[in-house]
């Protein structure tokens, strides 16, 4: 497949000399114009890739926060076209940062796998992560995807030994998404020289950027997890900062565009040191 947004930014950032920042949020929480609201401050704020979550009635992988982020966005009638229609909105005035949906199979199963690809790509697309759908069905979407020219983005976890990893990465692209612990999102950061060890694990197979994911909150953490890997994926903090701005029946008292750029700008400051401070 061509070069995507994603390989044109990973290969700029390692130029640069620091690993990438990867932002997660709910499409469509609390609705579709705060939403989208959020999406545009990202890259602004230091976001390098924006992973934008496909609200899901029955997430297996999501800790409560994204959970509860997905129910109000699915209650304010978000939908996988809306997702796609506010990916099509952010590319209006960004056609640069790469865009990463993130989710599970079956609003795509329903929406029709054809449809989906073609749809995705000309709304700006650039990559999938289906947490659901495991190597063994590439033939259902990952294949179609590739042949798209949309980034296919696999999970590799603790638990995947050196047997099944070359089976993970077969068909992988754009790069390799590192959970760095067992569980739900939004726990606890993982011992970063288990993250660091398990880093230099998967490039012995891949020559793959690897973001590393699931925990991490903070300046501090990012730049302890941006120490060893390609890029740092924050997600729960993001969403938990849209919702920390909510009242109990979903009003908004604060902006939360406002409330995500603050967090993510100095989850940014964290990462670009991470590489610059240990090449000092």
């Amino acid at each position: 497949m061509t070069d995507t947004r994603i390989d044109r930014r990973m290969a700029k950032l390692k130029a640069e000399g620091h690993p990438a920042l990867v932002t997660y949020f709910m499409g469509g929480d609390p609705d579709y114009a705060t939403s989208l609201s959020v999406m545009k401050a990202l890259p602004k704020a230091g976001s390098d890739i924006i992973e934008l979550g496909m609200p899901f009635s029955d997430p297996m992988a999501d800790g409560p926060a994204i959970q509860a982020a997905g129910l109000r966005a699915l209650k304010a009638g978000q939908t996988l076209a809306k997702t796609l229609a506010m990916a099509s909105d952010f590319r209006k005035s960004d056609d640069e940062t790469p865009i990463v949906l993130m989710g599970y199979y079956n609003p795509i199963y329903i929406y029709g796998v054809e449809r989906f690809l073609a749809d995705a790509k000309a709304a700006g697309i650039d990559g999938l992560i289906v947490v659901d759908l495991p190597p063994e069905m590439d033939e259902e979407l990952c294949i179609p995807a590739l042949k798209a020219g949309i980034n296919f983005i696999r999970l590799a976890t603790p638990t995947t030994d050196d047997r099944r990893l070359p089976k993970v990465l077969q068909n992988t692209s754009g790069f390799v998404y590192y959970v760095s612990m067992t569980g739900i999102t939004g726990s606890a950061l993982a011992d970063t020289a288990k993250v660091s060890a398990a880093v230099q694990r998967i490039k012995g197979h891949t020559g793959l950027p690897v973001c590393v994911g699931f925990g991490v909150k903070t300046a501090e953490q990012a730049r302890a997890i941006g120490a060893s890997a390609d890029g740092v994926v924050v997600g729960t903090a993001i969403v938990n900062a849209v919702a920390n701005v909510l009242d109990p029946k979903g009003g908004v008292t604060a902006d939360p565009a406002e409330a995500v750029a603050t967090l993510v700008s100095g989850l940014a400051q964290g990462v670009r040191s991470a590489r610059l401070a240990a090449a000092e």
